[in-house]
């Protein structure tokens, strides 16, 4: 659990969560020596030894964010219907800050043992005492971290970032560069694109992305090929738990790549028939966002040793090259048009540039000319009346989040200038 305090809008916690010794601190005690009665043995007296304080941990969360995030992810679970809940993540894409990481159904930490939301008051004098063990775990879980979902439509950024890295594309806007007919072929099996019933025809790869076409998606895994394109996911993080300093982390579920067969490759390529976590799908973005470098999620900000006061800065950690600067910015470009044009029309942000593509879930980048924020949204089985899509489930509560929080970090970085 953490102790959580405010302070220039993020939080200072102790914890003993992270299993650092020097967090954790050390217990105080009274030594002497005693026969079997009691009675002491030897002249030495008492010896008090004084507890150590474990150090302070100043977090990467950004509290009016977080409460922004988490405001809007209840109601969004709510209003949709989601029977499993929902999680959402905000990262800095520039230095891999994690500034909101929210999960519903929730808890409250002063009572962690009792039902927190409405649904789960109702039931729970029903349940025996092994139901209500496993209920509290399935609510203490942190979904974002340590639940593993298929990303969908939002993975077809990776497919678009692998295929202009290799030059399978290089203009985005070469009109008749790609046809949907409705659906694809892959070794004696017919995938269907969403829009089968009225094919997208003539595309490019941004029209493409726009209207989350699955055949042309598949047709650029095929271009790739499976060696070359399990090397992008590898660069990207995917096969790899991201190791951020939270317990109960998971890694990702993919097939083999020497078992991956044609159809294997095919789903794969528009984000289907694999596992990731949130926080996988949201550091890949980011690092696509932090012109095409892998940048490592990090939680902890700094740490403050209690008894000299010291800070020490922890590490911004990045990683190899994935794509280039300019490849970057085209997907960045195309994530764009997606919210301005395209399927993601409701995550639309007045004044600001919003990117993103979803499914069930809705990840985007702001402003995508000077990424400042990632923000991925997962709603786990909502049925409600706006069913599985993105489009009206996700994307909605993207832009209610950013409309508060990009006004937010602009009034905070004019404070930052003037300070």
């Amino acid at each position: 659990m953490f102790l959580k305090i405010e302070e220039n809008n993020e939080v200072l916690c102790t914890s003993s969560d992270f299993g650092i010794e020097k967090i954790k601190g050390k217990k105080g005690s009274i030594q002497r020596h005693t026969d079997a009665k009691g009675g002491e043995i030897g002249s030495e007296g008492e010896n008090y030894v004084s507890a150590i304080d474990g150090d302070d941990l100043i977090l990467t969360i950004d509290l009016n964010i977080q409460s922004i995030v988490e405001k809007y992810l209840e109601e969004a679970c709510i209003d949709n219907v989601c029977t499993d809940g929902g999680s959402i993540i905000a990262m800095n894409p520039k230095n891999g800050d994690i500034l909101a990481m929210a999960t519903y159904p929730a808890y409250d930490l002063n009572s962690p043992y009792e039902p927190h939301t409405d649904e789960q008051k109702a039931g729970w004098e029903n349940l025996d005492s092994q139901d209500r063990t496993t209920a509290m775990q399935k609510m203490w879980r942190n979904k974002a971290i340590s639940v593993t979902y298929e990303p969908g439509s939002v993975f077809k950024t990776i497919t678009s970032s692998a295929a202009l890295e290799e030059g399978i594309v290089t203009d985005i806007d070469k009109q008749g560069q790609f046809c949907c007919t409705g659906g694809i072929e892959v070794a004696g099996v017919r995938i269907k694109c969403w829009r089968y019933y009225r094919p997208h025809g003539s595309e490019s790869l941004r029209l493409a992305l726009m209207n989350s076409c699955n055949p042309v998606f598949i047709g650029l895994g095929q271009k790739i090929g499976v060696t070359k394109y399990y090397e992008y996911l590898r660069k990207f993080g995917l096969f790899n738990k991201t190791g951020i300093k939270l317990p109960g982390e998971a890694n990702s579920i993919f097939i083999k790549e020497e078992k991956a067969g044609p159809v294997e490759l095919a789903t794969i390529s528009f984000g289907q028939r694999f596992e990731i976590t949130p926080l996988q799908m949201i550091t890949a973005v980011s690092s696509i966002a932090n012109k095409g470098t892998y940048i490592k999620p990090r939680i902890v900000k700094s740490i403050i040793n209690s008894e000299t006061g010291e800070k020490t800065d922890m590490p911004i950690e990045t990683g190899e090259q994935i794509i280039s600067k300019e490849n970057a910015e085209k997907v960045l470009s195309m994530m764009n048009s997606v919210v301005s044009e395209g399927t993601g029309k409701n995550a639309k942000v007045e004044g600001y540039q919003v990117g993103g593509k979803y499914v069930t879930s809705f990840c985007g980048v702001a402003n995508t000319d000077d990424p400042q924020i990632v923000l991925l949204i997962t709603l786990y089985n909502p049925t409600g009346e706006g069913g599985h899509q993105g489009g009206g489930v996700a994307a909605p509560v993207g832009g209610k989040i950013l409309s508060e929080v990009l006004p937010y970090l602009d009034s905070k970085a004019d404070i930052d200038k003037i300070m």
